[in-house]
C-alpha cells in the first residue's frame, strides 16, 4: 500500500469515526469537498498544511494518518 492509499484509507477512517460528511469536514477544514473526495481516493497528496487542518478538525495526531493497520 503506498502513502497515498494509506492516507486516503485513515481519511475515510478517522472521518467515519467523528460521524462527519465529506462536505461537513471539507467546510470545517477550509477546502472544498471535491478536493478532499480526491484526498480519499487516494488520488491527490496532501501537504503538511492540509494534514495539520484535516487532524485538527478530526481532533487526530497527525501521525494517525500514516498508521499501518493492525493485522490482529
Amino acid at each position: 500500500m503506498d502513502l497515498r492509499e494509506l492516507f486516503a484509507t485513515n481519511l475515510r477512517r478517522l472521518r467515519h469515526a467523528k460521524g462527519l460528511s465529506q462536505d461537513e469536514l471539507a467546510y470545517d477544514a477550509g477546502v472544498s469537498r471535491s478536493y478532499l473526495s480526491q484526498l480519499e481516493k487516494g488520488k491527490y497528496y496532501a501537504s503538511l498544511k492540509i494534514i495539520g487542518r484535516l487532524a485538527e478538525v478530526l481532533e487526530a495526531d497527525p501521525g494517525e494518518f500514516l498508521k499501518r493497520p493492525d493485522r490482529g
